[in-house]
């Protein structure tokens, strides 16, 4: 018989659900007067570095991104992530997303209030909402996220953990999905394998 306790899966957002490169682009084509054309694609998490900014400028341009572009509010969603995120909660999956986004002081209310206006605008269903750095410990069952350092960790902490494939994380051992569908068949795989499930799944009119 299916246990009542849902799986929980912890969500990243940027590189995940959000397109932090588009936004993050745009914004640095605009600080510095460039065409955004220009910036090549994001091969390395570093991506500043392939962009000509030190780090020191990476987190300047990041912090006028936050507060002069509202990139958090304004940055495009990946393909399929709020259809595919309603289906895996019609299934009884917990939600729980898992971001890293209060990084620099006098930002917090801004960085907040944009995640939250922007996962409402692009219809993105979540019972929990963490802003953290050391996701191991938030106590998800499954983990989708695309940075190393973090599926790094989650795997050392003994927490099962999806790649969602990004440039950057291709040295990295699956399971890794290319897509939200294929996020979708994975966690549908270990939701069996658990045999867990739960009986009120979340409803789009609230």
């Amino acid at each position: 018989m299916p246990s009542e306790q849902p799986i929980v899966l912890g969500v990243d957002l940027d590189g995940v659900c959000a397109d932090y490169e588009a936004g993050f682009r745009a914004a640095v084509a605009r600080q510095h007067g460039r065409d955004p054309d220009e910036l090549q694609p994001q091969t390395r998490m570093d991506a500043y570095s392939e962009w000509g900014l030190s780090f020191e400028e990476f987190e300047t341009a990041h912090r006028r991104a936050v507060l002069e572009d509202r990139m958090f509010r304004h940055m495009p969603p990946l393909t399929g992530v709020s259809e595919a995120l309603w289906e895996l909660s019609d299934l009884g999956v917990w939600i729980r997303i898992i971001t890293h986004r209060l990084i620099f002081n006098w930002a917090h209310e801004i960085s907040a209030a944009d995640t939250a206006a922007w996962l409402d605008q692009h219809r993105i269903p979540y019972r929990d909402l963490c802003f953290i750095g050391d996701k191991p410990n938030v106590g998800a069952d499954l983990y989708v996220d695309d940075s190393p350092g973090n599926i790094v960790s989650l795997r050392e902490a003994g927490r099962a953990a999806i790649v969602f494939d990004q440039p950057y994380n291709r040295h990295l051992a699956g399971p890794r999905a290319t897509t939200w569908r294929e996020v979708v068949a994975l966690v549908r795989g270990d939701l069996e394998a658990r045999d867990r499930q739960v009986p009120l799944p979340l409803s789009e009119q609230g």
